[in-house]
């Protein structure tokens, strides 16, 4: 079983509330909320 890596959200987040991820070509857009949650987006 590999390690698990956890990264704050702070170091993904630094001088944004957006950021994209590229999972198999595919872009993913994963926002902060104004309630201060997560939200995930294909």
């Amino acid at each position: 079983m590999k390690e698990l890596v956890t990264i704050d959200s702070k170091k993904l987040f630094s001088a944004t509330k957006v950021v994209q991820i590229v999972h198999n070509a595919q872009i993913y857009t994963l926002r902060i909320t104004r309630d201060n949650k997560l939200i995930l987006t294909k």
